[in-house]
């Protein structure tokens, strides 16, 4: 009878054996592979630099805000260069690690160039989601709670990367949001300006979607493919739709299919299910569904439901 320990050398053996079948999961080079830990860091760095008075440092003061930018920039492209560089490597195996690291440093240093483009555009976003709320009391209130913002901030970033033609990170980055708020944005999608998510949990929205400006989508809007039986071989296709301007789309509605175009000012209803375009300037609902109620026996009086809400406020007798 083998011991505990000796039957756990065992077993170790034999795992250390199926390494060695030359699959995908038995690579162990994980020094060539980008650090999600870094990019998680780097994606709370970058939102203190789009929001510097939401997201700074306790000790960050004012009068050193020159400084405290210059160090948190360089804190950031070096990161950022260093997980580039991985990511070229990891994708372009005959890569020099000299000219690796000379492009991802460039791609770092383009993509902070652009950061001012990403904070015009983050603040239609908030303009957007304080005009179409009226539950938001502030904009600091949005700022700092609503998941939709911060899911489209770090989609606005990771699109940047994205056409820079970054590998890799760009996705891990928009999967982070999507673990943190449910709102599942793909890089490459497009979206216009004063983009709006209302709630926003169970959002999902392609790769090749377009939307235009001005358009507002709630929980559980999924914006997809028809199909995706053909696999690898639909890389680089239209496969979801294209949302045009001043859109609604409800909640639980899908629209499908790289040929599908929602025209302007087009409301889409609850749940609906579209795969074919709809002109410019129409309300989409669905039309057949019907709320049917019956009365239902009770346990015992003592248990019975009171009736619903009939519209009059009044006052109960004290007992």
């Amino acid at each position: 009878m083998k011991t505990f320990e000796e039957q756990i050398e065992i077993i170790t053996g034999e795992i250390l054996q199926d390494y060695q079948s030359g699959r995908d999961i038995d690579h162990m080079e994980l020094f060539r592979q980008p650090d999600k830990e870094v990019v998680i860091d780097m994606i709370g760095k970058l939102r203190r630099i789009i929001f510097p008075g939401y997201s700074r440092e306790k000790n960050f003061r004012i009068y050193n805000v020159r400084h405290n930018l210059s160090m948190l920039i360089e804190d950031v492209i070096f990161n950022l260069t260093r997980q580039i560089t991985l990511v070229l490597q990891g994708t372009e195996a005959d890569l020099p690690q000299p000219q690796a690291e000379a492009r991802a440093q460039e791609l770092a240093l383009e993509f902070f160039r652009q950061i001012p483009q990403i904070r015009a555009m983050v603040q239609t976003d908030l303009d957007a989601a304080y005009e179409g709320d009226p539950a938001a009391s502030c904009r600091d209130e949005i700022i700092f709670s609503y998941p939709g913002l911060f899911a489209i901030t770090v989609y606005r970033t990771a699109h940047v990367l994205y056409g820079l033609r970054v590998p890799m990170l760009p996705r891990m980055m928009a999967e982070y949001a999507h673990s943190v708020t449910g709102i599942d944005i793909h890089p490459g999608a497009s979206i216009g300006r004063y983009f709006f998510i209302d709630h926003g949990t169970g959002i999902v929205i392609g790769e090749t979607t377009v939307i235009g400006d001005h358009v507002k989508v709630y929980q559980g809007v999924t914006l997809g493919a028809l199909t995706t039986r053909g696999g690898q071989r639909l890389r680089g296709c239209r496969r979801h739709p294209t949302i045009e301007d001043n859109v609604t789309i409800y909640a639980g509605a899908s629209i499908l299919g790289g040929d599908t175009v929602i025209g302007r000012d087009c409301v889409i209803g609850s749940n609906a299910f579209i795969t074919s375009s709809v002109a410019p300037c129409t309300t989409v609902t669905i039309k057949n569904h019907e709320l049917q109620m019956k009365p239902r026996p009770c346990a015992s009086a003592s248990t019975a439901p009171e009736p619903f809400w009939n519209g009059t406020l009044t006052e109960k007798t004290p007992e």
